[in-house]
C-alpha cells in the first residue's frame, strides 16, 4: 500500500482530540511509507494532516477543483497538486491515485466521499480497503445507520465487511494492509441469478 486517500473535514471540529488523532495518523502514514492523497486544502483537519505528513518528510498529493474554492484555501506546499475541472473529476482522480481510503470526522463532503467509495466497492468497481477512523465515536451513528439498512432489507450483511473500523490510526493501517476483499452476497433480493 503506497498511497491512501483520506477524506476529512475542512473545519477543525469542536474537540482537540480530532486534531491530536489526525497528527498521529500523519505520523503513522509516514512511518509506514504511505503517501497521502487528499483534497488539497490547508485549513481544518485537512490542513493539519497534510502539514503533519510534510513536516515528517512524507509525500502529499492534493486534488483541487478549479475555481470552486478561494485560492487562499489551497495548500501550495504539497509534493504534488492537481487542478481538475469539478468535484466529480476530483473524486475520480483521488480514487485513481490511491490504494485505499480512510474517512475521518468531517461534514457533508466527507460523508458523500465515503458513501460513494463504499458504493463503488459494493458494485465491484474497486477492491481497495476502506477505513473509518472512528475518533471519539464520531461514526457510531453511521455504523448504526448501516446496521439498520441491513435490518430493513436494503443492504446485505456482507457490505459491512467492506468497512474497516478502528479508533487507533496504527491499528487501522494494519487492518488495511491485511485487507482481503470480502465475498459479496447477491445485491438484489428480487433478482434470481
Amino acid at each position: 500500500m503506497k498511497n491512501i486517500c483520506v477524506y476529512l473535514g475542512s473545519n477543525p471540529g469542536n474537540r482537540a482530540e480530532y486534531k491530536e488523532s489526525v497528527l498521529r495518523l500523519g505520523d503513522v502514514l509516514v512511518q509506514n511509507n504511505i503517501d497521502l492523497v487528499y483534497g488539497g486544502s490547508k485549513i481544518g483537519l485537512m490542513g493539519e494532516l497534510s502539514n503533519q505528513v510534510l513536516k515528517k518528510n512524507g509525500k502529499v498529493t492534493g486534488v483541487m477543483p478549479k475555481n470552486l474554492f478561494p485560492e487562499s484555501v489551497v495548500n501550495n506546499q504539497l509534493t504534488k497538486l492537481f487542478y481538475v475541472e469539478d468535484m466529480h473529476e476530483r473524486k475520480k482522480k483521488m480514487a485513481d491515485l490511491s490504494d485505499g481510503f480512510i474517512a475521518l470526522p468531517g461534514g457533508i463532503g466527507t460523508f458523500e466521499e465515503l458513501f460513494e467509495i463504499l458504493s463503488w466497492a459494493q458494485l465491484g468497481i474497486h477492491k481497495k480497503p476502506i477505513g473509518l477512523l472512528n475518533l471519539e465515536g464520531f461514526f457510531d451513528p453511521v455504523i448504526t445507520l448501516l446496521q439498520n439498512t441491513i435490518k430493513e432489507g436494503f443492504m446485505k450483511e456482507s457490505n459491512l465487511k467492506l468497512l474497516l473500523v478502528s479508533s487507533n490510526p496504527a491499528e487501522l493501517i494494519s487492518m488495511m494492509k491485511a485487507y482481503v476483499p470480502p465475498v459479496m452476497e447477491q445485491k438484489w433480493n428480487d433478482l434470481k441469478i
